[in-house]
């Protein structure tokens, strides 16, 4: 097998050249087709997808009942409304959509499935990125040169998500699963099921495995904010009755981007109180009496983790009903039949699910040189939440934590195709971020969550101040993106024949 990590492409090789190359065929990618053929339409370009289909999460999670955390008005993208019943949607509805979109827009013939990027190079002499990729099972080398990369692969590893070492785990009789890699012949009907985690998975995990299983307990080291909404919004119903759908879907949208953000701001502000008020909306919907300490209560601020949403409060109806209950405690150890933990309590099962969280990655895992010096992306600033620093014509899609990941990535995917418009106005061949004063370093992901803590050595940093914060809000970046300058903090590079660079004022 050729590993093109270590070995370039034979000189036999085709070569293909694109103006634009999209790493990613997933709600990222989909939206940057869109975007780069509607603001770019004298571009060439296509779509390089590692799997066999595309729809990226959405195809890749298969665990029972697993769905958006965020409504579809906002994750759904602004110029294809989402027109089914409900806000919060499953994944495989999730996945018709994107794959209706890419049909209906002619991108999905832009994709090419089975192309896993493995290195990407850019030469400054010929303003341009040679990018290796291997096709299929065979890891068949390819090799592409495009003007502009676009990484729009998620900022998590596909390979598999982050499992810890369990001590006795080889002890265990039943089955561990991990819900990156779902079974598809996974019977749990009349069994006793654990799912160690707290997050947006567990908490989907447990009511929809509750409806069969014998019995389901969430085993969390530490507790989250869970809130509830209503699956179906009804204010969609109302509007999309009485006006035009595309109306109708820019008022609910823009009703969901304000009051989510509003939310956020009320936790950031008033922490005390958001915390008291979530939970005494859990309170309302779990047996009386139900102690919120420890399960439900806790030790940092609301949104210092992402929140985990339950549609209908589905969550907590499966423990009032006593199909599911919550255990916090620390593991000791598996045991053939179950799990102990350090309290000296024992939980019977017979599946575990090890509901651990992911492994952050950044651009796909693909190495990067610049001119032959291999670029680690942990070492550079993200610009305006887009490229980044050093780095010429790349920019790397990355989401909202506070909020649907949509919002942002089309934000992005906007400013690349402004980007590139500047460069042909202007007779420019690229376009580097440049830091020219210190910063000071930040987290990207500014979020205490375990997955965020371990992996963020991996992820561009972003700065103290404009133009290298990654802020929060959509509000402000559309703001930016339609009325701010995107060339600022921006050299850029002319034709030989040209000036050697001009720098934006």
């Amino acid at each position: 097998m050729t590993d093109l990590a270590e070995a370039p492409a034979g000189p036999t090789a085709e070569v293909e050249h694109l103006d634009v190359l999209i790493v990613g065929a997933g709600l990222s990618g989909i939206g940057a087709g869109y975007r780069l053929q509607t603001m770019c339409p004298t571009k060439t370009y296509a779509i390089l997808e590692g799997r066999s289909s595309l729809g990226g999460t959405w195809d890749l999670f298969r665990y029972p009942g697993v769905r958006s955390d965020s409504d579809m008005f906002t994750l759904g993208y602004p110029f294809r409304p989402w027109t089914e019943e409900k806000s919060i949607a499953d994944g495989a509805s999730i996945w018709t959509y994107l794959r209706d979109t890419a049909t209906e827009y002619g991108i999905d013939k832009k994709i090419r499935y089975e192309h896993r990027v493995v290195r990407a190079s850019w030469s400054s002499t010929e303003a341009r990125w040679t990018v290796d990729a291997t096709i299929g099972e065979q890891a068949e080398p390819a090799r592409y040169t495009c003007n502009f990369l676009y990484m729009c692969s998620g900022y998590y590893s596909y390979a598999g998500g982050y499992e810890p070492t369990f001590p006795g785990r080889q002890d265990f009789e039943g089955e561990v699963v991990h819900p990156q890699h779902w079974p598809d012949d996974l019977d749990y009907d009349g069994k006793q099921v654990v799912i160690i985690g707290s997050g947006a998975t567990a908490v989907t995990l447990v009511p929809s495995m509750a409806d069969t299983a014998a019995h389901v307990t969430m085993l969390q080291r530490s507790p989250t904010y869970i809130t509830s909404l209503p699956a179906k919004d009804a204010l969609a119903g109302l509007l999309r009755r009485v006006l035009p759908a595309h109306l109708a879907h820019r008022i609910i949208r823009w009703k969901n981007v304000l009051v989510t953000t509003a939310f956020y701001q009320f936790c950031q502000r008033r922490p005390k109180a958001a915390k008291r008020m979530i939970g005494a909306m859990a309170a309302k919907q779990l047996p009386v009496g139900y102690d919120l300490d420890p399960n439900f209560n806790p030790s940092y601020g609301p949104w210092d983790q992402r929140l985990c949403l339950v549609p209908d409060g589905d969550l907590f109806a499966a423990i009032k009903d006593g199909r599911a209950d919550i255990v916090t405690d620390q593991i000791e150890r598996f045991t053939s039949t179950g799990i102990d933990l350090q309290s000296g309590r024992h939980l019977d099962a017979d599946i575990i699910v090890t509901a651990t969280g992911l492994k952050l990655e950044a651009c796909g895992g693909m190495e990067i040189h610049v001119d032959g010096t291999e670029v680690k992306p942990g070492d550079t600033y993200v610009y305006k939440g887009f490229m980044l620093s050093d780095v010429p014509n790349l920019a790397m899609c990355v989401g909202y934590t506070n909020a649907s990941w949509t919002l942002r990535a089309d934000i992005s995917s906007q400013d690349v195709c402004n980007v590139i418009n500047h460069l042909d106005e202007h007779g420019y061949r690229s376009a580097t971020p440049t830091v020219h004063d210190l910063i000071e370093p930040r987290p990207i992901l500014d979020l205490s969550s375990g997955y965020v803590q371990r992996g963020k050595d991996v992820m561009p940093m972003q700065g103290s101040r404009a133009p290298w914060v990654l802020r929060q809000n959509y509000v402000l970046d559309l703001l930016s993106s339609k009325m701010g300058d995107v060339t600022e903090s921006l050299t850029f590079d002319s034709a030989p024949h040209a000036e050697s660079a001009a720098v934006a004022d």
